[in-house]
């Protein structure tokens, strides 16, 4: 009877404050909640080395980063050097070999890897006294040799020859090097050339310099006693040798001083990357950090930035468009407002970041926008902390970035006290419309007529011409060069012909088997591709051995198969696949239905192009007569989707020219898959196309 009263009591008392609550007023926001974040022991070793210790006892886990804060190093001739320093670092020391030192590593369970200026290991707690003494002894012993170096060094440049024809890597190449000189360690880069003035004593000079205590931070966090740990520290790292990095000055650099579009001409591009960017004097100690923070990701930190919102969801210009805006206390950051655009509407891209600009910079920014914004900070401050690296980073920041010692305990309050005057100061502050350079890296023939008519506020924005590396240049001229008199597709077809092994070389071609593979975003693709000249044709493209997609042409009949789900061919399918299908389609060109559309640059040379249909188009090299490229357009998740493939490399199989080499670029993903295989006349039955 008493559990029934007070139930009852405990229902009318809940009703009664029910009654009192006034639900046409918004509750009142909370006090921000207090964050908890145990402050780091530390010690310091006499080598200058600095330790920061975090007890956590939750998990029997630990991480270790070893972090050099040491400013800004220029490379200049020898660029690269520090990409070697830290390829070699961590394999092995000079007591334990490099298979022995991965294979303890696998055996724990644990993680270790290294950089040119530091070093992160994780592993269960009660190997941690190992791995740190692993860590110290890659770090301060480590093994140079020179077949380790000419292997690095073979990687190296084999991954700067991919970029060649990346525009994005152009792109963010010449971005640099444009707003900071190429004399500045942040503008300066990497190329072949340089790579090879590298040599393995200039990789030890560089350890011996830079490599050093002195600026040197080691932070462990986990489940560990600081008085073991002091002790195990001591032990492995005080044979590290004190020594004091040497220092330079650098240029400073400096922003245009009117806002001007930097154009890069790249041939092959089928997209343009557009960076509206500018130089900023922030670093996180500032008292309006947060605010520019806040700025930035209402312009475009996301999918419900601005730019997002803008060019996406409203124009259909792009697949995203970001804001960046960075810190530094040693030089210099910048801000940008990016986006990879389809070639159409790269002009009105530009208008549309700058116009974004000027709008935050000039209006305030709703009280809406600015809570939202909030709280997606908030709700990922809160989450980070879960991370023991992010801690790592927060202890590091207080330590090398001269924060206050309750920075990231007062984090959520001094967010939640921004205002939108607060907001939009930082936006003027950081976020130039009247100096900005403008750099768009894309196919000028398509895209420079309109991007040269931008105009903002009433004028035109002029045009300066740079080349791939940032050097000034002339302005591309795209009139068409004359064609021989009396020259037309039948010759440039016979021309290929002849190119690559004569008429009666390619007719005698019945089938043949391609093998090749290429690496995206660190995945293995594996391409499979059998022709012959009965109509028959597949297509299988592997991941991991699994296929991802495959098409298969038996004269009539045809499917495709994408992600296990089987699609038959309808009769347009059909038809494009058999144009596709023979061995050397250029035997059939020779009859008819495809024309010449005069010569365009491509890769830097001239080359014939030839219009196969509205969506296909071909180029041959003027002075080869091989095929060096192929155009396609296609519609697809209702947009226009461009896919470029590059031939070159081409080599001799049985009396036949093929290209080893075939390069494509699918939106905003590019690929380069290389042929280890080509078989003519044999390994292809009819069983392969059904």
């Amino acid at each position: 009877m008493m559990k029934k009263l007070y139930t009852l009591l405990l229902v009318l008392f809940a009703g009664s404050l029910t009654a009192q609550i006034d639900r046409t007023q918004m509750p009142k926001p909370g006090p921000a909640p207090e964050i908890n974040l145990e402050d780091p022991q530390r010690f310091e070793l006499k080598n200058g080395l600095k330790v920061l210790v975090v007890e956590n006892h939750k998990l029997p886990r630990v991480s270790v980063q070893l972090r050099i804060d040491n400013p800004p190093i220029a490379e200049g001739d020898k660029s690269g050097v520090s990409s070697l320093t830290g390829s070699l670092l961590g394999k092995g020391s000079k007591s334990i070999s490099k298979d022995d030192f991965n294979e303890e590593i696998d055996f724990l369970g644990a993680r270790l890897n290294f950089g040119a200026q530091s070093a992160f290991a994780s592993s269960l707690s009660k190997y941690f006294p190992r791995i740190l003494e692993l860590m110290a002894d890659a770090a301060i012993n480590p093994n140079f040799t020179q077949e380790e170096f000419d292997k690095e060094k073979d990687k190296l440049i084999t991954g700067l020859k991919t970029q060649e024809k990346d525009v994005k890597a152009i792109a963010g190449r010449v971005q640099r090097a444009l707003a900071y000189g190429t004399d500045h360690p942040y503008g300066e880069f990497t190329t072949e050339t340089t790579v090879n003035n590298v040599k393995l004593a200039d990789v030890i000079q560089f350890y011996d310099n830079y490599f050093v205590p002195a600026n040197a931070y080691l932070v462990i966090i986990g489940d560990v006693n600081l008085e073991e740990t002091k002790e195990l520290v001591e032990t492995h790292f005080t044979p590290w040798t004190k020594a004091v990095p040497p220092s330079f000055q650098f240029s400073k650099p400096s922003d245009v001083q009117y806002t001007q579009i930097s154009f890069v001409d790249v041939p092959n591009a089928v997209q343009s990357e557009i960076s509206v960017q500018n130089l900023v004097n922030l670093k996180m100690k500032d008292e309006d950090y947060l605010s520019g923070l806040m700025a930035n990701e209402i312009l475009g930190g996301g999918g419900e930035g601005r730019l997002f919102l803008n060019l996406r969801e409203d124009k259909g210009y792009t697949y995203g468009s970001y804001s960046g805006l960075g810190d530094d206390k040693y030089a210099p950051s910048r801000f940008r407002a990016v986006a990879s655009v389809r070639n159409a509407v790269t002009d009105s891209s530009v208008v549309e970041l700058l116009k974004e600009i000027d709008k935050i910079r000039e209006t305030p920014v709703t009280a809406e926008e600015l809570k939202n914004t909030k709280a997606k900070y908030v709700g990922r401050f809160v989450m980070a902390l879960e991370d023991p690296e992010t801690i790592a980073r927060y202890a590091l920041n207080i330590e090398t970035e001269d924060l206050p010692k309750d920075f990231y305990k007062t984090y959520l309050e001094k967010l939640n006290a921004i205002s939108v005057t607060d907001v939009q100061n930082a936006a003027q502050k950081y976020f130039s419309s009247d100096n900005a350079r403008v750099v768009v890296t894309g196919k000028g023939s398509e895209v420079l007529e309109n991007l040269q008519k931008v105009a903002v506020n009433g004028k035109t924005v002029p045009v300066k011409y740079f080349d791939k590396y940032a050097a000034p240049t002339e302005k591309p001229n795209y009139e068409a060069a004359e064609m021989p008199a009396g020259f037309g597709i039948k010759d440039v077809m016979n021309n290929y012909i002849k190119a690559v092994g004569g008429k009666a070389k390619l007719e005698g071609v019945n089938s043949y088997v391609l093998i090749a593979e290429a690496e995206m975003q660190g995945m293995k693709l594996n391409l499979e591709q059998k022709k012959t000249s009965k109509n028959q044709s597949m297509t299988d493209v592997k991941v991991m051995g699994n296929s991802m997609s495959k098409q298969v042409l038996n004269n009539e009949t045809g499917y495709v198969v994408m992600q296990g789900q089987r699609k038959e061919m309808d009769e347009a399918e059909l038809k494009k696949t058999r144009e596709e299908s023979a061995p050397f389609p250029e035997l059939g060109y020779l009859n008819g239905g495809v024309a010449l559309d005069g010569m365009e640059d491509v890769n830097g040379k001239k080359a014939y192009k030839v219009k196969v249909s509205e969506e296909k188009t071909l180029y041959y090299d003027v002075e080869t007569g091989l095929k060096v490229q192929e155009v396609t357009k296609a519609e697809m998740m209702g947009q226009q989707m461009t896919t470029t493939t590059t031939y070159s490399d081409y080599r001799e199989v049985q009396g036949i020219m093929f290209p080893y080499s075939i390069a494509q670029t699918v939106g905003p993903q590019s690929f380069e898959f290389i042929v280890s295989e080509i078989k003519i006349n044999e390994g292809v039955t009819d069983a392969d196309f059904e």
